[in-house]
């Protein structure tokens, strides 16, 4: 299931020809990343406040395709790929309309207070199959 959010290019996100600054396409993935999530029902707050995990960016490989502009509606899909023991891949594009703009395959990992890799707890895993 392929999971949308809405983003408005503001005057704030842009370089000064009016183009999307390449960085600011990390900040809408990731926004989307996180409602994503929580839309699937899971709350990392809690997951951290009650088994010490947290779910962090290991890898990401972006394409920009095309350029975003100032006041451009956009919508960002965030789709499941891979779930491993202690990974998620996922694809994420920013399109606007059906064009898209940018694409990233992007590579977490649950890890634990220590800051290595911990096993996905089975009920996150159901969560993002289903969700």
């Amino acid at each position: 299931m392929t999971h949308h959010f809405p983003v408005r290019v503001y005057y704030e996100d842009t370089d000064a020809g009016g183009i999307v600054y390449h960085a600011n396409y990390l900040k809408f993935i990731e926004r989307a990343r996180s409602e994503w999530v929580r839309e699937a029902g899971i709350d990392q707050r809690q997951l951290r406040a009650d088994q010490g995990l947290i779910i962090v960016v290991r890898r990401i490989e972006a394409d920009y395709l095309r350029p975003a502009l100032y006041d451009d509606l956009l919508t960002v899909t965030t789709g499941l790929r891979l779930l491993g023991g202690a990974r998620i891949e996922l694809d994420q594009a920013v399109l606007r309309g059906e064009v898209p703009m940018f694409t990233a395959r992007v590579t977490l990992v649950c890890v634990g207070a220590d800051g290595r890799a911990a096993r996905l707890p089975d009920a996150l895993r159901r969560a993002l199959e289903s969700g």
